[in-house]
């Protein structure tokens, strides 16, 4: 079953890194990573913005930097 949220990230990214501490500190539930290296689409969509967390039931994304506040407010759909 596909999760809500989607964090997208590059290989080899530091920046992805922190993201993905942070997601952890804000204590997300469980999210897909995808990739934006492999796919042409979302190198041009997200390419300079990732890291970015998107909430695929209502399109609302999170651009990079962010926080564990600001990701508790985003999962809790106030941001």
């Amino acid at each position: 079953m596909p999760t809500r949220f989607v964090l997208y990230q590059r290989d080899y990214c530091h920046l992805c890194d922190q993201a993905l501490a942070v997601m952890a500190e804000a204590r997300a539930p469980d999210f897909d990573s995808i990739w934006v290296d492999d796919d042409a689409s979302l190198e041009q969509r997200y390419g300079v913005r990732v890291p970015v967390l998107r909430d695929d039931q209502d399109g609302r994304e999170l651009d990079w930097p962010f926080d564990a506040p600001m990701v508790r407010q985003f999962l809790d759909g106030i941001v």
